[in-house]
């Protein structure tokens, strides 16, 4: 019963991580518009595999990898932001599809690593999710290595979830729409993503 608890809650905070609204989330559609909904979602995968990831430096108490990421996060941020400003170039210069069969660029493995190495340049989420691993009550499991791991599957599970929700969304809105909708949602995509990679690059400087 506490491992079905406990798997429940990582869902929920799978969901909850991926849901707002950030750069991902914009690639995560403007790929489903322009070549598909399984890139768009295998493209979020890359996301949740990444929460999943930093999910378990927190969980299972990996305190050493954990303390190494955060000091590395302004070269993660210079990284990142540089990355963003890349994929927003290309966005902006990549005319959409109209069937969604864009060209693929190097297929479903980049599509997953590229955005799977993008949400790691936020090492600092590994202390959001210790923090919410703590309020969950892991800590007075005693470290029950278990527990952990179902709550690291939950994550990642949910945060699927999500992608597959949205990239599904996207994939539906894109039959019923025409090219001049799909390039202004192209336009609209690069110049959010690229705002995104000016605002990481700006947080090197405070």
């Amino acid at each position: 019963m506490e491992y079905g608890v406990f798997f429940l809650k990582g869902l929920l905070i799978g969901v909850s991580v991926a849901a707002p609204v950030g750069p991902i989330g914009f690639l995560c559609i403007q790929r489903t518009l322009s070549r598909g909904m399984r890139y768009g979602f295998v493209s979020g995968l890359g996301a949740a595999a990444a929460d999943a990831a930093y999910g378990a430096v927190a969980g299972f108490g990996l305190s050493a990898i954990s303390a190494f990421m955060v000091a590395q996060a302004d070269w993660a941020r210079l990284v990142g932001g540089i990355f963003l400003l890349y994929l927003a170039g290309r966005i902006a210069l990549t005319p959409p599809s109209e069937n969604g069969s864009g060209p693929r660029n190097g297929g479903l493995f980049v599509a997953f690593t590229s955005v799977f190495a993008l949400t790691l340049t936020n090492p600092t989420t590994i202390l959001s999710f210790a923090a919410i691993f703590a309020g969950l009550g892991l800590v007075e499991t005693g470290g029950d290595y278990g527990l952990a791991g179902v709550l690291v599957v939950g994550v990642f599970l949910g945060s699927a979830v999500w992608w597959l929700f949205l990239s599904g969304v996207s994939e539906t809105l894109h039959r019923r729409v025409g090219q001049t909708f799909l390039a202004w949602v192209n336009r609209v995509s690069a110049l959010v993503i690229a705002g995104f990679g000016v605002w990481a690059l700006a947080g090197l400087l405070d």
